[in-house]
């Protein structure tokens, strides 16, 4: 089983692999397989880059993320016009219903509001705006519609399961309340975890996921 010192040092090296990184910007540390970030980094997709990656890492059990957005003076921008930036890269998306999405932005901090038919339109919404200049936040409080039977949903979730060439199903069990999804069992990794997630909130209708999937104590041969 990995150590501390051990994921601290897998995480760096995966912070500074990333090209989009300064690698210098972004404290990590870890306790108990729980890995911290921390710093100032100049736009929000580099901070979701930096979360990303972490979970990317063996032996990661969770990653609580601190880093601030610190925009320089030449790339602020007053919230009308991150406002008005967001509805025009809406306008060109194709995923994204606009007409079914309220967005709120204050001091930089953007907040989705409204409901969608699909996942994949509640995440395009988020991700489609992550790069623009001036954001230091984003709340994603857009809604699911249920559009299925908790029996379809659930059957549909588990085929995802087995499709998928990374996760192993039998090792994980989903329970269905109405349109909120709970995910139990165990995994080999925090990747696998997330990735169990993503397949279960591509099912129509999924309105929450509740990942309550443990990670497998890892094993290395000596």
């Amino acid at each position: 089983m990995k150590t501390d010192n051990q994921i601290q040092q897998d995480v760096m090296d995966q912070l500074q692999w990333n090209p989009m990184l300064d690698a210098a910007e972004i404290g990590v540390s870890v306790r108990d397989g729980i890995v911290t970030l921390s710093g100032i980094v100049d736009s929000y997709a580099k901070k979701v880059a930096a979360e990303n990656d972490a979970k990317k890492v063996a032996g990661v059990k969770a990653v609580a993320e601190d880093i601030q957005v610190g925009l320089s003076p030449l790339f602020k921008k007053t919230d009308t016009e991150i406002a008005d930036a967001i509805l025009r890269t809406y306008k060109w998306n194709i995923s994204v219903p606009q007409n079914k999405i309220k967005v709120k932005v204050e001091d930089g901090n953007v907040t989705l509001e409204g409901q969608v038919d699909w996942f994949f339109q509640r995440n395009a919404a988020k991700d489609s705006i992550e790069h623009l200049i001036g954001i230091r936040h984003i709340n994603n409080y857009i809604a699911v519609a249920q559009r299925a039977t908790p029996a379809d949903v659930k059957n549909k979730i588990i085929s995802a399961f087995y499709r998928s060439a990374a996760l192993d199903a039998d090792k994980i069990q989903v329970d269905i309340i109405g349109n909120h999804v709970t995910l139990t069992g165990k995994v080999r990794s925090f990747a696998e975890k997330d990735d169990a997630a993503i397949a279960a909130w591509s099912a129509p209708g999924v309105s929450t996921v509740d990942n309550q999937i443990e990670l497998a104590a890892e094993e290395y041969a000596l």
